[in-house]
């Protein structure tokens, strides 16, 4: 998949650079780079989530996925805190783990009577959610934040045997909606809900509250039918999620259609509320390729977002922000007025004097919370799928720390 993230603008009118190009800004910081191969013990970034410590927010922790390289946690700086490996297999013949998308529950209720803020990773490998305990303390002190409090006995997301979880048609992406999980399904159209339980011991576990299929096919404006174009048996699946907690609404955005507006709940009929630029187009399938061809487009797409569209972040100031999409296409975010969901602007993170600029992203996180000297206005972290320098053919990825600042600038 492709990209994932978070962010905000502060404007009403269209944002762009000379041109008609979309506006710039560069990182403060980025962290180490990943390898995606057996010497980086296949750690390929992905998404990352902000924890912000509640009484030193200089001491906050950006805890990331790193697929079948497990979980990351970096200082403000970028230097790492904290890496928990992946579950392994649980059997020879069986999928390991591979953590894909990350959000955060605060003050959970565990079963010792304590309130707790958790990070909750979808387990693409196995089928499951990760549960790891924050730990203000150690976070404060620079020390590896994180626990594992997975319950052993938790379930499949979307299976019932082992042998369909190898089948990889498994949890995707993730959204956190107060105590309640929003989890999408690889290679389908379906949304879970599910609910966060405390288990014995101090440990958390979950259960399936209902699920939602999201549309695979389209009527389109001259009478005919849409088919994205994918892999044999494979539909237009969901990663990029968001939940706007102030209006209890879901965002999610179905790669190669579009994004979606819904209740948080999964009930009601979701609205599709901006599409890619390539929907509608004709693509085939080639199966020497693996890939998809283009085919004609009938103009029936949108104009803001070039497939995949990917991670989905909102700014939140009260009941007033922006939604921010990832626009993995072209590599650019946009930015959506988050009551209207208007567009209102377009933006990429560029090659800076401290690191390079984000491709390919796969997620990023917002806040707009005062996080000390470095980020006195808030932080953005994105990914960047493609780290340069790199280091000849090995993948390499890592993720970007931009100054909430340099944004406002640009957007003043």
């Amino acid at each position: 998949m492709r990209a994932f993230l978070s962010t905000v603008l502060l404007l009403v009118t269209p944002l762009a650079g000379p041109g008609g190009e979309p506006a710039t800004v560069t990182a403060a910081t980025e962290t180490p780079a990943l390898y995606d191969d057996e010497a980086g013990g296949r750690a390929n970034g992905d998404d990352p989530a902000i924890w912000v410590h509640p009484t030193r927010p200089g001491s906050s922790v950006v805890i990331t996925t790193a697929k079948e390289g497990g979980l990351y946690a970096y200082a403000l700086s970028g230097a790492q805190l904290q890496h928990i490996p992946a579950q392994p297999a649980p059997g020879p013949d069986h999928e390991p783990g591979r953590l894909n998308n990350v959000d955060l529950v605060h003050g959970f209720r565990l079963s010792t009577g304590a309130r707790a803020d958790l990070a909750v990773a979808s387990d693409r490998g196995r089928d499951q959610l990760r549960v790891y305990l924050i730990d203000p303390a150690k976070a404060a002190a620079g020390q590896p934040p994180l626990t594992d409090i997975t319950a052993s006995s938790v379930p499949f997301v979307f299976n019932t045997t082992q042998e369909e979880v190898d089948e990889a048609e498994t949890a995707y992406g993730l959204a956190v909606s107060g105590t309640r999980v929003l989890v999408s399904r690889r290679h389908e159209t379906r949304l879970g809900l599910l609910q966060l339980t405390a288990a014995p011991g101090g440990k958390v576990t979950y259960r399936r509250v209902r699920t939602l299929d999201l549309p695979a096919t389209f009527p389109l404006p001259d009478g005919t039918t849409w088919i994205p174009c994918g892999e044999p048996g494979e539909l237009p699946q969901v990663e990029g999620m968001v939940v706007d907690h102030a209006r209890g609404i879901l965002y999610a955005a179905q790669e190669d259609v579009g994004i979606w507006r819904l209740r948080a709940d999964l009930t009601g009929r979701p609205v599709l509320m901006d599409k890619v630029r390539e929907f509608g187009r004709q693509d085939t399938y080639d199966p020497a390729t693996e890939e998809c061809v283009a085919g004609q487009d009938r103009g029936f797409g949108g104009k803001h977002l070039s497939a995949d569209a990917e991670g989905l972040t909102i700014y939140s100031d009260g009941r007033d922000g922006y939604l921010l999409a990832s626009s993995q296409g072209d590599d650019t975010f946009a930015v959506y007025d988050r009551a209207s969901n208007r567009h209102l602007a377009q933006f990429r993170v560029a090659a800076g004097p401290r690191a390079d600029g984000a491709e390919a992203s796969d997620g990023a996180m917002v806040t707009s919370t005062p996080l000390g000297g470095t980020f006195p206005k808030g932080l953005l972290v994105v990914h960047d799928g493609a780290d340069a320098p790199g280091d000849g053919d090995r993948e390499v990825t890592n993720f970007k720390f931009v100054d909430w600042r340099k944004l406002a600038k640009v957007l003043s």
